[in-house]
């Protein structure tokens, strides 16, 4: 099968190592103490909605060394019709589209679910984990960084 490259606009890692070790950091501080699993989950739809092929690339792989089933990675896009999914995923994956499609906001409904599965650190780690993977998503979307590569 043929494929297609789509060049790439900018090593956004050598053309800006400040800025991009500063979103290191503050990823390495979101994912603490987030289950694994759940952390690829929402980074992975995230990268979905923001149509982010070098994170989707990247956090499918991450979730498979994680332990994640291929059945739930490819339902993902679908979760909300997937009996694949426990509860606080599916609190944890609205919320991260909400956050994510910001411009509605976050519905008190969302964060309520949320909130009903994770106590008040685990939810501000989420969202913390929420808007960094937009970031990187962001970066990524802007430069057209190539999947597979470092």
């Amino acid at each position: 099968m043929p494929t297609f490259q789509v060049p790439q606009r900018m090593n956004f890692t050598t053309v800006a190592p400040k800025v991009f070790k500063a979103v290191l950091a503050l990823d390495a501080t979101a994912r603490e103490g987030i289950d694994p699993v759940l952390l690829e989950l929402v980074q992975i739809r995230a990268s979905q909605i923001n149509r982010c092929a070098y994170c989707i690339d990247y956090h499918t792989s991450d979730a498979r060394r994680a332990g994640e089933a291929e059945e739930r990675i490819h339902q993902l896009s679908a979760w909300e019709e997937s009996s694949l999914f426990t509860e606080a995923e599916r609190a944890a994956l609205a919320l991260t589209e909400s956050v994510t499609r910001l411009p509605g906001g976050v519905p008190d409904e969302v964060y309520r679910g949320a909130a009903r599965h994770f106590d008040e650190r685990e939810l501000a780690q989420l969202v913390a984990l929420i808007f960094t993977v937009n970031a990187w998503n962001r970066m990524n979307v802007a430069t057209r960084k190539t999947p597979g590569t470092v």
